[in-house]
């Protein structure tokens, strides 16, 4: 039984949703070796896509397809039906379904989804808030935030600002330390826009060892010890409380589910 699996995704645009899909499903299973992830992109002709399938042939790969051209995804199922080689195809079951449904018929366009759109320019304005807003740079951005992130130093604020920033939220962060004030602007605005960000006494002694160590300070700062860290989030958990804001801990959970419990919590 082979350890490594050799996977061809084959794309008339980039390949990315695939290759996303791929990486989730290998993450359920423990392998000696690793998923080789040939990722070919922009075949938009028979010639180019049949010399790949044959590459693939001789590989013994996996073929995971995201063909929008029907004619294209014909070629490469039948190929595949032909040759004994497994194939997932990722679009032409959910175009079948939606043109079933809408009475329309699919553009077949493979680069319609990238195109430069007003939800493509919302989002990088959306970026350039949760640069310009991170960590409290300029308070002025809670009042026009989407989404204000408060919480104690390493719980994960950034991360998910740039996060939540690529979903078109336009996020402000703000750090808690007991010796500064909360600025006014967080007592301005609806407190179901702002979210408590928290994580275990632990979890934040051993990042905050790293982060130290990574910037060539002493681990054994207060920054990292005990009481501070307590101190920290006595004084976090008193502010959610001012503030009358949901708490999500962070503890872990990935970025992904971070955001979207905070989505969740928004709406």
């Amino acid at each position: 039984m082979k350890d490594t699996v050799i996977i061809y995704v084959i794309s008339d645009a980039i390949g990315e949703t695939a290759q996303h899909l791929i990486r989730a499903s290998m993450a359920q299973f423990t392998l000696e070796g690793s998923a080789d992830i040939r990722r070919h992109a922009f075949v938009r002709d028979a010639e180019t896509l049949i010399e790949i399938l044959g590459e693939a042939k001789n590989a013994d790969a996996i073929i995971v397809q995201t063909l929008v051209q029907k004619k294209l995804a014909v070629i490469a199922s039948d190929y595949c039906a032909e040759h004994g080689l497994p194939c997932i195809d990722l679009v032409s079951s959910l175009t079948a379904a939606i043109e079933q449904k809408t009475g329309q018929k699919s553009k077949e366009d493979p680069g319609n989804m990238r195109r430069l759109d007003q939800h493509y320019f919302d989002r990088i304005a959306a970026i350039e808030f949760a640069v310009k807003y991170d960590d409290c740079k300029d308070p002025r951005g809670i009042l026009e935030a989407d989404i204000v992130l408060v919480g104690i130093s390493r719980t994960s604020k950034t991360p998910l600002s740039s996060y939540l920033a690529n979903q078109n939220y336009k996020v402000a962060n703000v750090p808690l330390v007991p010796e500064i004030p909360i600025p006014t602007e967080l007592t301005q605005i609806p407190r179901n826009r702002i979210i408590g960000l928290t994580n275990s006494p632990e979890k934040l002694a051993a990042i905050r060892k790293v982060r130290l160590k990574s910037i060539g300070l002493d681990e054994t700062s207060s920054y990292s010890s005990e009481n501070r860290i307590l101190e920290e989030l006595d004084y976090g958990y008193r502010i959610f409380k001012q503030l009358g804001c949901r708490v999500i801990e962070v503890e872990d959970k990935a970025i992904e589910e971070t955001a979207a419990l905070i989505i969740e919590k928004v709406k």
